[in-house]
C-alpha cells in the first residue's frame, strides 16, 4: 500500500494557482483548499482575504492573524480584515476561555471593524456577530458569549441562505456550543445537516471537511464522518491541523494505521512551521495509536522526543495536556505501576492537567500495593475538582471527579474491599459514558469501563468482566486493553 505520509506531502507539490491560492512565503506552493468569501474591500485584497479565511478554517491561527494583518495593511479601510483579526482569537470546539490579553485584543479588533462601517449588510452581520462574541460585560461568561454569537450567526445564515461562508460559520458556531453532556448530539446533528450538502457541492472547501469531522467526532457519527476525514488532508495539506484532524475519526473507529500515518504527517508539518502545540497534539494521538498496536518501542521514542522539546509553555492547555499525558499513557496501559506512581505533576500547568499526573500517581500506588498513599492522591484530586468547580470549569471538574473515583476504587481493591471498588468503578464508568471527550485528547488513558472489566476479572467475575470489556469496545473500538481483556475473560475458568 502506498505510504499515506508520502502521498500527503506529495500533494504539497500541487500548484497553488490551480486552487486560486497564493504561494507560501518561502516559495513552496501551498494548498489550503478553495474558499470564496466576497468582500467589499479593495479588489486587490480579495484573494489574500480568501487565503486568510482558508487558514482560519484549518485553525492555523498564527498564520491567519498574519494574513488578515497584511490585508489590513494593504487596505486600512477594510472592515472585514479586522473581523478576521478578531476571529483568530475564537477557538471553537476545543479551547478554554481566552486569557485577558487575547480577549482585550479581540475586543479591540472587533470594535475597529464596527468603526470602519462595512459597505454591505452581510458584512455588517458578520461584524455584529464577532462584536457579540467579544462583548464587554463583567457578568458574562465564555458560554454566554458563544451562545449569543450562535444566535447572531443564525441571523446571518438566515439572511444569506445561499452564501456558503454564512452557513459554514453558523455551523461552527453551533459546534462551539455543543454540550459534551448532550447524548442526543442535537447541535452536531444540526451542523451536519448544514455541512453535508454543502460539502457534496464544494468538496475542496477546507471548513466544510474540517467541521464535519468535528461534528462527527462521536461513536454515533464517526462512520458518517469518514468521507470528510479521508478528504480533508488532501484538501489542505499545507495546514498541519488538516493533516492531523482525520485521525479524530480514525481513532473513533480503531483505524490505527490510518491514525499513525495522519499524525506522522501532521507532526512533521507542524514541526517545520514551528507549531509546538500542533506537533505535541499529533504526538499524543500518535502515542495512543502506537500503544493500541503494541508498538511500544515506537511510542517510547515519541515520548522521548517530546521530553527533549524545550521551552514549552505549560500554561497552554493543549501543550501541557499532551506533554503530560503521553508518558502516563505508556506507563498505565502497560501496567508499569512504579513508573506511574513516580509521575511528577507538571509545574504551571492548568489544574485539569495536573489532575492526570496525580491520578497516575494514585493508580500506580494502588496497583503496587499502597492503598493508604493512593487515598492521599484521591484527596488531592478532590481538591483539584473543587478548584475547577470554583472556576466554573464543570467539564474538567467532572472528569477529575471520575479520576478520583478510579483511584479510590483501586485503593479499595488493594485494601481487600472488592465490593466497594466495584461500586466506585461502576459509578465512574457511568459518569464517563455520559460525557463526550474533548478534542484535545484521543481518549482517557484507560477508560473507566475497561478498568471495571479488569477489576471484575481479578475478582473472578468472568461474565460481567466480559460484558464490561465489550461495552468499553463499543465506546472505543479496537482498544488493545479491552480486546486482551475480552480474550482473558473467554479463557478464564467458568
Amino acid at each position: 500500500m502506498v505510504n499515506l505520509t508520502h502521498a500527503l506531502f506529495g500533494l504539497l507539490l500541487v500548484s497553488a494557482s490551480a486552487l486560486g491560492q497564493e504561494t507560501h512565503e518561502h516559495g513552496v506552493p501551498e494548498k489550503l483548499g478553495r474558499v470564496s468569501f466576497p468582500i467589499s474591500c479593495d479588489p486587490s485584497v480579495q484573494q489574500p482575504f480568501n487565503r486568510a479565511v482558508a487558514l482560519l478554517h484549518s485553525f492555523a491561527y498564527a498564520p491567519a492573524d498574519q494574513a488578515f494583518r497584511q490585508v489590513a495593511e494593504r487596505d486600512p479601510q477594510c472592515a472585514m480584515a479586522y473581523w478576521g483579526l478578531a476571529m483568530v482569537h475564537f477557538h471553537p470546539v476545543w479551547s478554554p476561555a481566552l486569557p485577558p490579553d487575547a480577549f482585550a485584543q479581540a475586543q479591540k479588533d472587533a470594535l475597529q471593524a464596527v468603526r470602519l462601517d462595512a459597505k454591505t449588510e452581510r458584512e455588517r452581520g458578520f461584524i455584529h456577530a464577532v462584536g457579540v462574541l467579544f462583548q464587554a460585560g463583567d457578568g458574562l461568561t465564555s458560554d454566554d458569549r458563544t451562545r449569543a454569537y450562535e444566535q447572531a450567526m443564525a441571523q446571518v445564515a438566515r439572511d444569506n441562505a445561499k452564501d456558503i461562508e454564512s452557513q459554514v460559520f453558523y455551523a461552527v458556531a453551533l459546534l462551539s456550543n455543543a454540550s459534551p453532556a448532550d447524548q442526543t448530539h442535537a447541535r452536531q446533528k444540526q451542523a451536519i445537516g448544514i455541512l453535508e450538502p454543502l460539502f457534496r457541492a464544494h468538496p475542496d472547501h477546507p471548513g466544510l471537511a474540517h467541521y464535519l469531522i468535528h461534528a462527527s467526532d462521536s461513536v454515533e457519527f464517526a462512520q458518517q464522518g469518514l468521507p470528510a476525514a479521508r478528504a480533508y488532508a488532501q484538501i489542505a495539506p499545507s495546514a498541519p491541523h488538516a493533516l492531523h484532524m482525520p485521525s479524530h475519526i480514525f481513532t473513533r473507529l480503531g483505524l490505527w494505521d490510518d491514525s499513525i500515518q495522519s499524525n506522522l504527517a501532521s507532526r512533521q508539518s507542524a514541526h517545520a512551521q514551528g507549531d509546538a502545540m500542533g506537533e505535541l497534539h499529533a504526538m499524543d494521538y500518535l502515542v495512543y495509536a502506537y500503544l493500541q498496536q503494541g508498538r511500544d518501542a515506537e511510542a517510547a521514542q515519541v515520548i522521548a522526543e517530546a521530553r527533549a522539546m524545550s521551552s514549552l509553555d505549560m500554561t497552554n492547555f493543549a501543550i501541557a495536556y499532551a506533554s503530560t499525558v503521553m508518558p502516563i499513557r505508556a506507563a498505565v496501559e502497560r501496567g508499569r505501576w512504579n513508573d506511574a506512581a513516580n509521575m511528577a505533576p507538571p509545574v504551571k500547568a492548568p489544574p485539569a492537567v495536573v489532575a492526570i499526573a496525580v491520578w497516575s500517581r494514585g493508580i500506580g500506588l494502588a496497583r503496587s500495593g499502597h492503598p493508604a498513599k493512593a487515598r492521599e492522591q484521591a484527596g488531592r484530586l478532590r481538591q483539584l475538582e473543587k478548584q475547577l468547580r470554583d472556576s466554573n470549569d464543570d467539564y474538567w471538574a467532572i472528569q477529575t471527579a471520575i479520576l478520583a473515583d478510579e483511584v479510590m476504587a483501586w485503593a479499595n481493591q488493594a485494601a481487600g474491599h472488592p465490593a466497594e471498588a466495584e461500586t466506585l468503578l461502576r459509578a465512574a464508568a457511568e459518569k464517563e459514558d455520559a460525557l463526550e471527550k474533548r478534542p484535545v485528547t484521543p481518549g482517557p488513558v484507560v477508560p473507566a469501563r475497561e478498568q471495571l472489566g479488569g477489576l471484575l476479572l481479578q475478582n473472578g467475575k468472568r461474565l460481567p468482566a466480559r460484558e464490561a470489556f465489550a461495552a468499553a469496545l463499543v465506546q472505543a473500538p479496537g482498544r488493545r486493553g479491552a480486546l486482551l481483556g475480552e480474550a482473558r475473560a473467554d479463557r478464564a475458568a467458568p
